[in-house]
């Protein structure tokens, strides 16, 4: 497989040298200004004083929903260095003093009152926050990058399930990230991925540089597969069976695996596809069958199965029968043992540990 990072170092040089460039004209923007005035723990601290003092007042003049609007320009400028494909938010000192602020009870309020001020932070991340991560996505995200990919779905799981955004609104901003990261995966998947396909006699010779490319190329798909199905349990399951499964596997990849011969590396291809699948997607299939996206993969495992048996190849058999049950196939599997009369291979129908 390819590295994330394949920039030339003339290009790594270039950029770092506009990001500093633009860092550097960051620093003038408030210096100018008093620190009370720009710095975010400060201001916050003196809005803390004013809603232990006076409650009323800090009450009637609606402080959550005001504040922030106040800090939304504080916050922008800080997060220009700021890159949610490699740094998460908790580590900025403007995250942590808001945090804080959110989660300070007036000591006048019995603590199973509604303090509005606990929505500040959410209406942070709403309003300025997930803006900026929309952006990055459109513009930086490389969906072929696995650490971007991980680092990614890690923030906006922090976001939309630990720091839950507002309860009483619909959040405008995560539909319009989610649309984005949807619509750069499908670009990703419609622009990036190329499999070329060559006659059999000129792959068949593992060194030939046409061997060599459309193997980059197929562990290329399948780490954009692996990087697709990473978002489950953040974008809609069916939205990513579409693009992972129909899109990817059964238009690009099972294309390569149809035309590997049997063998240790058609195993290893289609076990690398199977472990990009999410587990929680088999564990209700009650029927016997597999999910219908992959009824394409499982009849190649199927006429796999069929090749190496004839061939008396056992042990390969087996293991591509453990992978049509990994996938819930037990209707294809079943009827494959007894038609072949091996009874030897039902003892792994049912064990939870070929599910796993």
């Amino acid at each position: 497989m390819s590295s994330d990072d394949e920039l030339s170092l003339p290009e790594v040089k270039e950029f770092q040298k506009s990001k500093d460039n633009v860092l550097e004209d960051s620093r003038k923007v408030f210096e100018d200004v008093h620190a009370d005035f720009c710095d975010i723990r400060k201001i916050l601290l003196k809005f803390q004083e004013w809603k232990e003092k006076f409650p009323d007042s800090y009450c009637d003049a609606y402080i959550s929903f005001c504040l922030p609007k106040i800090l939304n320009p504080l916050i922008r400028v800080q997060l220009i260095s700021w890159n949610p494909l490699e740094v998460g938010l908790e580590e900025m000192p403007w995250f942590r003093a808001i945090e804080e602020f959110s989660d300070a009870r007036n000591i006048h309020e019995s603590k199973r009152d509604y303090d509005p001020d606990q929505e500040v932070l959410p209406r942070v991340v709403e309003k300025t926050i997930l803006p900026k991560i929309t952006g990055i996505v459109r513009f930086v995200w490389d969906p072929l990058s696995t650490s971007q990919t991980k680092n990614l779905v890690q923030l906006c799981n922090h976001i939309f399930e630990k720091q839950v955004l507002s309860k009483n609104e619909c959040s405008r901003g995560k539909e319009d990230l989610m649309n984005m990261v949807v619509l750069r995966m499908k670009k990703s998947i419609e622009e990036d991925v190329f499999i070329p396909l060559y006659p059999k006699s000129t792959v068949e010779d593992k060194s030939s540089l046409c061997s060599k490319f459309q193997e980059r190329r197929f562990w290329s798909a399948v780490k954009l597969l692996s990087n697709v199905l990473l978002w489950d349990g953040i974008v809609q399951e069916d939205t990513l069976r579409d693009l992972g499964l129909s899109k990817l596997l059964n238009r690009y990849l099972l294309l390569i695996l149809l035309n590997t011969p049997p063998g240790p590396d058609n195993t290893e291809k289609c076990n690398k596809v199977i472990a990009c699948l999410p587990e929680r997607w088999f564990q209700d299939l009650k029927s016997g069958s597999t999910l219908p996206e992959l009824r394409n993969f499982c009849q190649h495992l199927l006429r796999f199965s069929y090749l190496t048996l004839s061939r008396m190849f056992f042990d390969e058999t087996k293991e591509v029968v453990l992978l049509l049950v990994k996938v819930k196939a037990l209707d294809i599997v079943e009827d494959f043992i007894e038609e072949y009369k091996l009874e030897h291979l039902k003892s792994m129908i049912g064990k939870e540990t070929f599910l796993k």
